[in-house]
């Protein structure tokens, strides 16, 4: 089984992924971790990788898909994937597509994590954690229980991630819609698309991709 979770940040895709891995017994798979294996594995496509990387320039998408299309067929993948991160690209979906097909392997289900987007950035923007311990919280829904003082270690030290910021996860939402969203219409086209709320509750939004993956399994 190949399952792609579709959603702009914050809609909780890796959250979503671990849970189906570990349900599932599927394996979730980062572009980013596959490529840092296959160049400490020394592959043949890791090794053309590396020198790229090493500049810090952007991966091409024809070797992401060599690197994924080697790790599809490793035996801990015979029950399945999650592409965590791609594809996020028109181009690097049909470029996937290619691929798949000459595996004889086809994409099961694409989900969309349907979110609004001013709760998303009202979500996402209202996070900060402890700076000692690394406990969560959230301006409006989870708030220490003394304001000002962590609940777990006392600490009163607290930092917001620069990713988290309005202003930040407003670009980041309006390059997800001008790249990655366009993969919505494509999935549709193909009958590959299913669609959750992703504004739901961890769990419940779990349960409506489970529900999906029974469907189409």
């Amino acid at each position: 089984m190949i399952v792609i979770l579709l959603g702009p940040p914050g809609s909780g895709k890796g959250t979503q992924a671990k849970e189906l891995a570990t349900r599932r017994g599927l394996v979730q798979l980062s572009t980013g971790d596959m490529l840092r294996s296959a160049v400490a594995a020394g592959t043949e496509i890791g090794i053309k990788a590396k020198p790229i990387m090493e500049k810090g320039r952007l991966v091409p998408d024809e070797i992401v898909i060599g690197i994924l299309a080697e790790r599809i067929e490793k035996p801990d993948c015979k029950n399945g994937v999650i592409l965590d991160g791609f594809p996020r690209t028109l181009a690097q979906a049909s470029a996937l597509d290619a691929v798949l097909q000459r595996m004889k392997v086809k994409i099961d289900a694409v989900i969309e994590l349907k979110v609004d987007d001013q709760e998303l950035m009202d979500r996402i923007s209202g996070r900060f954690t402890c700076a000692r311990c690394g406990a969560g919280y959230h301006d409006r829904f989870k708030r220490p229980k003394v304001s000002g003082v962590c609940d777990a270690c006392g600490s009163t030290d607290f930092v917001r991630r620069p990713d988290d910021r309005a202003e930040t996860v407003r670009d980041r939402l309006m390059v997800y819609y001008r790249e990655t969203s366009p993969l919505i219409g494509y999935y549709y086209c193909k009958g590959n698309l299913e669609s959750v709320n992703g504004m739901a509750e961890i769990d419940a939004v779990a349960a409506s991709i489970s529900a999906v993956l029974d469907r189409v399994k």
